[in-house]
């Protein structure tokens, strides 16, 4: 029976800073480094086939730190910039409060949660679909369907975008979906991929 989980990165420097991160390259913080840590011990007890993740080194980092800590550090990765994190366009840098005086909290809430209003020069949630799940369905569901178990360690909005499509959400409901650093989710499925079981373990 194949499993697919999937984490978020551990905190970024602009987790903690309150920035609009998107595809800008930041570290881990140190709290970010435990967070992948504690991930690794939750996942201890699982083997796994393959990974995939971002080309940014928050995620990267995060799966190295994982995988260390599962004894898995020999296992193929596979990275690409089709699971990085939505672009922020012009917000990227910005700080999220000074961003909401600058143009108003409704406004910053619609380029934050929206489905498909982007932010100048960014990507919305749907855009950020568009180019994740074709991905998905093209290089992570054929491991699936020969019954093997994937990691996934990625972004908060590109992790979202999958979860829409693996639990058929919809744009309302995704919107609301938050996901915490660290964070993870476990899906048991069939070689189909219909979801036998779900789980949240942290």
């Amino acid at each position: 029976m194949p499993t697919l989980v999937l984490v978020r990165h551990g905190q970024s420097q602009w987790n903690l800073e309150n920035k609009f991160t998107g595809w800008e390259d930041v570290p881990l913080t140190e709290q970010g480094k435990k967070e992948a840590f504690q991930v690794g011990q939750c996942l201890k007890a699982m083997k796994f086939d393959i990974a995939f993740t971002s080309v940014l080194q928050r995620a990267w980092k995060t799966l190295q730190i994982i995988l260390r800590e599962i004894g898995q550090k020999e296992l193929p990765v596979l990275r690409d910039k089709a699971l990085n994190e939505r672009h922020y366009g012009d917000l990227q840098g910005l700080d999220k409060a000074e961003t909401a005086q600058k143009f108003g909290e409704e406004q910053v809430k619609i380029w934050r949660r929206s489905y498909d209003i982007a932010p100048p020069n960014g990507e919305s949630l749907k855009d950020t679909a568009a180019r994740t799940l074709p991905y998905f369905d093209a290089k992570i569901v054929p491991w699936l369907k020969q019954g093997k178990n994937v990691l996934v360690v990625a972004h908060g909005n590109s992790l979202r975008s999958i979860i829409m499509h693996l639990e058929n959400l919809t744009k309302e409901q995704v919107t609301e979906l938050d996901l915490e650093t660290g964070n993870i989710r476990v899906y048991e499925m069939d070689k189909e991929m219909n979801i036998l079981s779900s789980k949240i373990l942290n």
